[in-house]
């Protein structure tokens, strides 16, 4: 299995992200669920079933909206044991800065994968 981080790294081109990489970043925060775990998770690393009741989610909901954060590499899960433990899976924000222009987004938009290039990549 690749590393989140290293993946991302990766899905850039001097230094600006890719278009697929764009995509699913801007995909990732469009959505008020994900942009209230975000912030949430601005004030630190938070075990997930706090973090659901932080943003009045189920817990269910919370890993599924952290499952899309995290594939954008906009959070980072661990697993941790309790004193008692129990496993535990906390969350921590990733830090981002994202600058979006029209020239941003020509440049992301030269990179972008077609159908075709899709369809391939599911075939290796």
């Amino acid at each position: 299995m690749s590393d989140r981080s290293t993946q991302h790294r990766v899905q850039e081109v001097n230094g600006y992200p890719t278009g697929d990489r764009l995509l699913a970043i801007l995909s990732a925060l469009a959505n008020p669920h994900r942009l209230r775990i975000v912030a949430a998770l601005v004030r630190g690393p938070v075990h997930v079933s706090q973090l659901a009741r932080d943003v009045h989610i189920s817990r269910p909901l919370a890993y599924l909206h952290l499952r899309k954060l995290e594939d954008a590499g906009l959070v980072r899960g661990r697993h941790e044991v309790s004193d008692d433990g129990k496993a535990m899976k906390i969350f921590e924000a990733v830090e981002f800065d994202l600058l979006v222009t029209p020239e941003l987004v020509a440049l992301a938009a030269r990179t972008l994968r077609d159908d075709h290039d899709l369809e391939r990549a599911r075939s290796e």
